[in-house]
């Protein structure tokens, strides 16, 4: 029988599974989850002989089977990072008892207990990857007690059957082995009914797997790529079928604090600069945080910082405000490990994406640190330039020969290889890119620098092929000489 309800069980909650996903985009909070363990029931051993005792029967002898092998299946929604709700089927086993009896006799019972459950559940993350997270909520069950009887007991009814809604509660510990799937470690109590009148509960220690739907490949989120700490301002490109190209800047903050420092005011005075080249482009100011303080506190603190930027372009450099937006992002977007002293400073930041600008040539009287640049990305362990490149180094390359006193450096990254062989691989994927334009459109190779980076420059994490395909990459960036 228990294999029948299991059968029926995983049907209905994979459907759930399949189906909500459809209603959902991949920012959402849908999982899915199963868990095994073992259960145990409390059989009270002192009612049993008190009602065997009011019915002329003693008791000589008392055995109980109290724990069983137990599952549970649930689907939820996280609504918040502190926050989910779920709906499950658990079946906690099967336990009984068997009581001897004088006159000669003996008194059998069987309990089964199933039923499905609609849980609260608060979350408080303890690390990037572990959580603490406890439940509450209440179940609908179904108790079957079955009672066989020998000698001078007799049992008028050997069958009893219940269905009521009760209480649970329960605490666990989760771990992210990746972005979509995490392990369960928890302990829950349920309130239950015999069904003969009796009142107690079923304990349930149990581990399992959550599976996160959308966030396999990942976007665990896309997080924000980290701008090559100098040149002030770097520009990236868009996707590669365009022929535009965009800056952005990158500039740090003190902790907790949204004042603007001298030396990032160098920064941007030269960002004003830019805007003030080209009128048509706007720019949107991103506010960032380390994860010091509550998210809430932290994205007040992004917001002001962001605005604080704003502030400053227009009243110090004449930026027209229509062309600027603030936006604060708090702690969801860090590029660094917050940790590490230095890498919560690269998160207390504030980048600024600069709409586009199609005349590369119109660059040429800009500021020295105004550079620009471009992104070329590579297969795994292979520094072979693609062919959707080519074009656009082709530009690059026609614009430093029309153009003798620009340099050029490229800059080669990797993913999560072995240190050594991430620094051997990052410099051949440079030196490719240098050999192309040198080869293919005669560009002085005394114009162009090559630098291996290895993995310590990470546009993302890397936990998805989409995230290592972002770091697995070459910049090339244009400098405009003092």
């Amino acid at each position: 029988m228990k294999s029948n309800k299991l059968k029926w069980t995983l049907s209905i909650l994979v459907l759930a599974g399949m189906t909500l996903p459809a209603l959902a985009d991949e920012s959402t909070g849908w999982y899915f989850g199963a868990g095994l363990g073992q259960s145990r029931a409390t059989i009270e051993e002192d009612e049993i002989r008190a009602d065997l005792l009011t019915s002329g029967f003693g008791v000589s002898a008392f055995d109980d089977e109290e724990r069983d092998f137990a599952y549970k299946l649930y689907t939820g929604y996280q609504f918040h990072r502190n926050l989910a709700m779920e709906l499950g089927y658990f079946d906690l086993g099967e336990f009984g008892y068997s009581a001897t009896t004088s006159p000669a006799g003996t008194l059998d019972a069987n309990l089964e207990f199933d039923g499905w459950n609609l849980d609260l559940v608060g979350i408080a993350p303890i690390s990037e990857r572990a959580s603490l997270f406890a439940r509450i909520g209440a179940h609908h069950s179904q108790t079957n007690v079955d009672f066989t009887a020998t000698g001078a007991v007799n049992v008028l009814q050997p069958r009893f059957s219940e269905r009521n809604t009760k209480m649970k509660a329960g605490l666990g510990f989760q771990y992210q082995l990746s972005d979509a799937l995490g392990l369960r470690l928890e302990a829950e109590r349920y309130r239950m009914d015999d069904a003969v009148g009796n009142r107690g509960e079923l304990d349930l220690i149990s581990l399992g797997l959550v599976y996160h739907f959308g966030q396999g490949a990942p976007a665990p989120r896309k997080e924000t790529p980290a701008a090559p700490p100098a040149p002030a301002v770097v520009v990236v490109p868009l996707p590669v079928a365009t022929e535009e190209y965009c800056s952005l800047l990158d500039i740090q903050f003190e902790v907790d604090q949204d004042e603007i420092q001298l030396a990032e005011q160098e920064k941007l005075g030269v960002l004003a600069t830019f805007l003030k080249a080209y009128p048509n482009t706007s720019a949107v100011i991103e506010g960032h945080t380390d994860n010091v303080g509550s998210p809430s506190r932290n994205l007040r603190l992004s917001q002001r910082r962001a605005e604080s930027v704003v502030d400053y372009l227009v009243s110090q450099h004449g930026i027209d405000r229509s062309r600027l937006v603030a936006i604060g992002y708090g702690e969801r977007r860090p590029i660094a490990d917050n940790q590490t002293e230095e890498g919560a400073r690269a998160n207390r930041r504030i980048g600024a994406i600069i709409g586009c600008a199609t005349d590369i040539a119109g660059l040429q009287p800009l500021p020295a640190r105004i550079t620009l640049a471009m992104l070329i990305e590579f297969d795994t362990d292979d520094a072979t330039i693609k062919p959707q490149y080519h074009d656009q180094l082709g530009k690059v390359a026609r614009y430093l020969n029309a153009n003798p006193t620009i340099t050029a450096t490229m800059e080669g990254h990797t993913d999560n290889a072995s240190p050594d062989v991430a620094q051997k691989v990052s410099r051949q994927r440079a030196q490719s890119v240098a050999d192309y334009l040198v080869n293919r459109f005669g560009v002085d190779r005394s114009r162009l620098n090559v630098e291996g980076f290895g993995g310590t420059r990470r546009f993302s994490y890397n936990t998805s092929a989409e995230a290592r395909q972002d770091n697995r990459r070459v910049n090339i960036i244009l400098s405009y000489p003092d």
